[in-house]
């Protein structure tokens, strides 16, 4: 049996998977994160100047965009609300041989159920199964180690889920798949050297060209076919055979970022906050890392990040976020403006800062994301090490801890309630719903 045929048959069962109560409760939470980092990138320069350029828009299929009273054709409508769902790099992650992120699958089936006056459950059947099938690519290979980027993974699965939203049958949900991923090969230039606003919204573009894919084949329009072990195919081309598991439940091992940063950076922020609450403004002359190889590959090793001039950048350097948070605490929206960019305090702390890679790290990840960081001052010497940080699968977020995110993010106590309330309930209400309460004012 072919790979596309055994993404159809799997996700022909997704039900199966939705019995565990965990996992339906956990891709309800995904949703709602989703649209709490979303309102947070609402305004942020690379969404706007993607509103300038493609709005206004309109198609035989329209959608809401994320915080705004406009709707545009479908596929735009998935690009934009992709857009915010990415920017901050705040949503959540997956991690194993390739990380990336499965919430990026929200916009276009949100976007796409909108169309088709779906209800909650609709989506969260949709999501359950773009959720297990980019797990399982990312179990299987690391994409990255041969210049692509993970968010090809993203078209696979944002398309199997949109499969399922239309209830497509085989050769519909087949084609749609082939459609979708045979021009949606992403380069990983996306996240080498100075990182670019695309870094934000590549994922959204994927998602996008899944959702032009779906309006094809949902027409009945073919696609190149066998996709994965055609002679000119993905296997050949992009990751050589590899063989996909879709059994294991990768829902509830997934995991809801704490911080506005790349995820690998997360314990490493923990173990600075507990360090500078330490210190009582002491003057740093040191600061040793003991970290794992993917990290060092994705957030240290290129020499932009030791001078980040971008805010994709900044995010995605471990030796700024670490210097931002020994000096001024937990990173929030705000922490990569050019003011801090340029501030000589923390480029002097990131001047000061070594790193290395352990054997023993490595071995700890991707089950648990281990950094020890060590700060030496005038007077004292500070040591702290974090496995496992706050939205780990081993330390999950519960609805508590989502709602002080949204109010972190949104301010408004009573939108934010509201947002968590409906996402609650979310299998028994309507995506339509859903939008009238995330499009306020």
């Amino acid at each position: 049996m072919n790979l596309d045929e055994q993404i159809f048959q799997y996700c022909s069962g997704i039900d199966d998977l939705l019995k565990d109560s965990a996992t339906k409760e956990e891709l309800k939470k995904r949703i709602v994160d989703s649209l709490f980092v979303s309102y947070g990138a609402r305004n942020s320069d690379a969404v706007t100047k993607s509103k300038s350029g493609l709005l206004p828009s309109s198609g035989r299929k329209n959608a809401p965009i994320y915080y705004d009273k406009r709707t545009a054709s479908v596929d735009v409508a998935t690009y934009l609300n992709g857009c915010m769902t990415r920017y901050l790099d705040y949503n959540d992650t997956y991690l194993s041989k390739e990380a990336l992120h499965p919430s990026d699958n929200v916009p276009p089936i949100l976007s796409y159920a909108y169309t088709l006056d779906a209800g909650g459950l609709e989506v969260i059947r949709a999501l359950a199964a773009s959720y297990q099938v980019v797990g399982a690519f990312a179990d299987a290979f690391s994409i990255r180690d041969r210049g692509w980027d993970h968010v090809t993974y993203i078209s696979i699965s944002s398309a199997a889920g949109l499969g399922v939203l239309n209830n497509f049958e085989k050769s519909r949900f087949i084609n749609n798949l082939n459609l979708a991923i045979n021009n949606n090969i992403s380069l990983r230039q996306t996240r080498a050297g100075e990182l670019s606003m695309w870094k934000g919204c590549t994922a959204a573009n994927a998602a996008r060209n899944s959702v032009f894919a779906t309006l094809l084949a949902s027409e009945g329009f073919t696609g190149p076919s066998p996709i994965f072990e055609g002679e000119m195919g993905f296997f050949k081309q992009i990751t050589g055979n590899i063989e996909v598991d879709l059994e294991r439940n990768r829902v509830v091992r997934t995991m809801i970022k704490n911080f506005p940063v790349e995820y690998h950076a997360m314990s490493a922020i923990e173990a600075a906050l507990s360090i500078k609450d330490q210190m009582n403004g002491e003057k740093i002359r040191s600061v040793n890392v003991d970290t794992f190889s993917v990290a060092h590959k994705i957030i240290v090793k290129d020499p932009e990040k030791l001078r980040p001039k971008t805010k994709e950048t900044a995010d995605h350097s471990l030796p700024y976020m670490i210097a931002y948070t020994l000096l001024y605490g937990a990173p929030d929206t705000s922490s990569f403006e050019p003011r801090y960019l340029n501030d000589k305090a923390i480029l002097s702390v990131i001047d000061a800062t070594r790193f290395e890679v352990t054997k023993e790290f490595d071995s700890m990840y991707p089950e648990f994301l281990p950094v020890r960081i060590t700060v030496k001052t005038e007077s004292s010497e500070y040591e702290k090490e974090v496995t496992v940080p706050k939205g780990h699968f081993r330390n999950p977020y519960d609805w508590k801890d989502l709602e002080n995110k949204g109010r972190r993010l949104i301010g408004d106590q009573e939108k934010v309630r509201e947002i968590i309330e409906i996402g609650k309930k979310f299998e028994s209400t309507s995506v339509r719903r859903l939008f009238e309460v995330v499009n306020f004012s």
